[in-house]
């Protein structure tokens, strides 16, 4: 066992862990923050990306010893008393979801984009988030909803 020390959306926690235990079961099996899925453990589709230290990350690819005196935000710790941020809100408000099991990942990497990128295109949205799958929507529920959220206007590529 190897002792960990990490703070998981603002709450340090310490724990005893196999060296072998990914984030992602540390964060579901663990801490009961089940806001993360874990589409593939093979980080393919990307449901399971959260924030690390700054950088996203697939948290399946990751072990928790890694995360080891570090700072992991999850999609359940971007919301500050219970008001959703505008990448939520702006998810919800464009239907940039379906049976939802994507939305997780696929809003964490759009807030990286957006940090990144204040002001993206679509296509530049939609690049940023090829490393995240999504099996209902199509995508371009998603893309409208990242560009409303960087405040852009939707163009009519974008609109059909």
């Amino acid at each position: 066992m190897t002792h960990i020390s990490v703070n998981v959306d603002g709450t340090t926690y310490e724990d005893d862990v196999e060296p072998r235990l990914l984030l992602a079961h540390y964060l579901r099996d663990r801490l009961g923050l089940t806001g993360t899925p874990i589409g593939c453990d093979t980080s393919n589709c990307g449901a399971c990306t959260v924030d690390l230290d700054g950088a996203t990350v697939k948290s399946c690819s990751v072990l928790a010893v890694q995360a080891d005196g570090g700072r992991v935000t999850t999609i359940q710790g971007l919301a500050t008393d219970g008001e959703w941020t505008p990448l939520q809100r702006a998810f919800h408000e464009r239907h940039g979801l379906q049976c939802g099991y994507c939305t997780p990942g696929m809003i964490m990497a759009a807030r990286d984009l957006l940090r990144e990128n204040p002001h993206p295109t679509a296509d530049e949205v939609r690049q940023a988030l090829e490393g995240n799958l999504c099996r209902c929507t199509g995508y371009q529920n998603i893309v409208r909803a990242v560009l409303d959220a960087a405040g852009a206007e939707v163009s009519e590529e974008v609109r059909t």
